[in-house]
This record gives C-alpha cells, sequence and structure tokens, in this order.
C-alpha cells in the first residue's frame, strides 16, 4: 500500500526562522515574514500538488487565518491536492457544519478532509463564546460526530444530547464523496471518540515506543466497537543531501530562539490543558540540550511552537529510514511541515519521497516518474 503524505498550509504567516504559536500562545514575530496570502500559501498548495503530497493541513485557532475561507480561496488555484481543514465542533452547529462540508465538496472536487479539533484550551474556547470544560467538549464532540455523520447518510436526524440538540435535521444535499475524518486526541476520552466516530487517528511526532502504544491503544479501543481505523504522525521535516547539512539548518533555527520567547512560550504552554501538549513539553523540558530525543527526531520546534513539536532532521535517506520505522508501527500517513514551507516541500519532495517510492512504499497520485537521484539546487 502507497504511503500518504500531506504538508502544511502556513495560515500564521511563514519565514526562514520558526513561527510559533498555538495552544493560547500567539504566532510569534517571525509570521511577519511571509504574510499568509493567500497567493503565498496558493503557491505553496501548487508546489505540493506537484511534488505528490496527497493533502494540505489548515490549522484552527486564533492564532491564524481561518481554515474554511482559506482554504475555500486556495482551492481554485489547484486542481488535485486536498484540504485538510480544521474544524472546531463547538464553534458551530453540526447541521451547518454537515452542509459546508457538502457544499465544499461540490465546488471542490471531493477535495475535502476535515480535521476535528476539540480544543484544548479552556481560555482560548471562552473567547469563541464556548465555555464546557475539557471533557464535556470531548462528549460533545461525539454527539457532534454522530448527527454530521448521520446527515451525511441522507437520513434525517433527531437527536437531543447531553450538549447539542437537533430537530428534523436533513440535508438537501449530501456530500459526495463523504469527507474523511481526521482526529487527535491523547487523553482517555478523546480515544474513545476516536474510536467510534473517525475515519483517520492522529498522533504529534513522539519517539516510535511512544507511537506504538498509542496505536496499540486507540486500535484496541475500536476494535471493541466493531471498527479499524488508520494512523497517522504529525511531523515537521529538515532533510537535505547530507546529515550535516540537516543538523546545521536545525542548529541555525535554534540560533533563532531567544531565551525571552522560549521562556514565555513555555510558560504558556505548560498551563495547557492538552495531554498531547504535555507530552510534547516533556520531550525537551524546556531546555535546548539533549534535543535528539530519538535517531533523527529533534523536540527544539517545541520550545517555541505549540502543538507538534517535533521534527525528523538528517539526511534525505536517514528521513526515510525513520518514515519506515513509523509505517512499520502502523503508521500510513505522514502530515508534514517545515521553515519556510515552500522550500521544505521541495526538499523533502524530491530528495525523500523518490527514495520511498523506489522502495515500493510510495508512488505519487498523478503517475509522474520520480528519479531518487533529484537533488534539490543548494540555493534553494
Amino acid at each position: 500500500m502507497s504511503l500518504t503524505f500531506h504538508w502544511f498550509l502556513p495560515t500564521n504567516g511563514d519565514s526562514r526562522h520558526v513561527v510559533g504559536g498555538g495552544h493560547g500562545t500567539p504566532a510569534t514575530a517571525s509570521g511577519r515574514d511571509r504574510p499568509p496570502t493567500v497567493a503565498y500559501l496558493s503557491q505553496i498548495a501548487r508546489a505540493a500538488e506537484d511534488l505528490g503530497f496527497i493533502g494540505a493541513l489548515t490549522p484552527t485557532g486564533a492564532w491564524c487565518e481561518d481554515a474554511w475561507l482559506t482554504t475555500a480561496m486556495v482551492s481554485r488555484h489547484t486542481e488535485r491536492l486536498k484540504f485538510l481543514v480544521a474544524l472546531r465542533p463547538g464553534l458551530v452547529s453540526p447541521t451547518l457544519a454537515a452542509q459546508m462540508a457538502s457544499t465544499f465538496q461540490r465546488h471542490s472536487g471531493g477535495r475535502l478532509l476535515l480535521n476535528v479539533v476539540t480544543g484544548g484550551e479552556s481560555q482560548e474556547q471562552r473567547a469563541y463564546g464556548d465555555f464546557l470544560d475539557k471533557d464535556d467538549r470531548y462528549r460533545r464532540t461525539g454527539e457532534f460526530l454522530r448527527i454530521v455523520r448521520e446527515l451525511w447518510d441522507g437520513k434525517s436526524v433527531d437527536l437531543h444530547g447531553e450538549h447539542l440538540q437537533v430537530e428534523g435535521a436533513k440535508l438537501s444535499r449530501v456530500p459526495d464523496p463523504v469527507p474523511e475524518v481526521y482526529f487527535g486526541g491523547s487523553s482517555p476520552i478523546a480515544g474513545e471518540i476516536a474510536a467510534r466516530h473517525v475515519d483517520v487517528y492522529l498522533t504529534w511526532g513522539e519517539p516510535p515506543a511512544q507511537v506504538a502504544e498509542k496505536i496499540a491503544r486507540i486500535r484496541a479501543l475500536a476494535a471493541r466497537h466493531g471498527r479499524t481505523l488508520r494512523f497517522g504522525v504529525r511531523l515537521h521535516v529538515i532533510t537535505r543531501d547530507t546529515s550535516e547539512q540537516a543538523w546545521a539548518e536545525a542548529n541555525r533555527l535554534l540560533d533563532g530562539f531567544d531565551a525571552e520567547t522560549v521562556r514565555s512560550v513555555q510558560a504558556g504552554l505548560g498551563r495547557s490543558e492538552s495531554e498531547g501538549q504535555q507530552r510534547m513539553l516533556a520531550l525537551h523540558g524546556g531546555s535546548r540540550d539533549a534535543l535528539e530525543i530519538h535517531p533523527n527526531l529533534w523536540a527544539g520546534i517545541g520550545l517555541v511552537r505549540g502543538g507538534a513539536g517535533t521534527a525528523l532532521v538528517g539526511s534525505h535517506e536517514e528521513v526515510a529510514e525513520r518514515v519506515k520505522e513509523y509505517h512499520a508501527l502502523g503508521i500510513e500517513e505522514f502530515v508534514l511541515s517545515g521553515y519556510p514551507h515552500l522550500e521544505e516541500a521541495y526538499w523533502f519532495g524530491e530528495g525523500v519521497l523518490p527514495r520511498l517510492a523506489a522502495q515500493g512504499l510510495w508512488r505519487h497520485p498523478a503517475g509522474e516518474p520520480t528519479d531518487p537521484s533529484v537533488r534539490v539546487p543548494s540555493g534553494r
């Protein structure tokens, strides 16, 4: 089976430095280096499409542009690329969300994927008018997905749940195809929601042993409900012709983290209610020392960025080997990013993907030929 690779649209801004933000922390000043205009994001999207990425993830929150509106505009500048749109169930009614997804599918030619984000930070949720606590937000997500899926099946829905109520809800036109639902969460209740309702469970890039434990737990929960899920991992990448070049780039990024920014971001993330975020913080402990936490797995990004905080760093061959290591655990989909997103897409797409293709692990969705001898020009 061919592995699936997605890229990332930096709707919080892009830079040759790491752009921080997320999980209740604002985007750092570097996000102003390349503002997230439709023109620039479309440039990234077209590059990802040409290189063979299947989709592109867009984040959600006060630190970035709205995912729905942005991807709807960017989609007009691409042909095949799908958009993994982040959606917070508490901020829009399930019937409207189901309708929005159906409309997006028709106007984009079936290129919508949904990344359901329950919301790990109560303070940020309250700013949007959502005052439920974390566990209740997850329970609401379960009700939300039940309603949305039944609507997509063409059913008329009446539900009087603990948090959501609809009567006579029905779509005039159902989406074709039905969007696949992606979801992540490390807490026990998140696992239950994933097991019952989602298609792809996403984990952040923890070391393989931790990822293996998480996959086993979610797989067992899904089996209790007679379901099977696919698994994906969210990572950054720094891949170069040689290992030395890649680590030099990682160190250049690290040198750009001033002490006050690290202190401020870590203080903010330390208050996070997200179990996944706390697992990310534990990988580096706020220290610049010992950031290679597994061969070619670097935790430096998490010093200034919330959410996904680890990167695969190494030569193209080494990064390909780490991809294979995660794949051996059961990971089928990789959601990747790098700074800057335009240039790093080429480094990975021209350096790593051809090597995986040569081993029969990946093929270009458009059937484009791949050549493992391809190298990115040194000026890119």
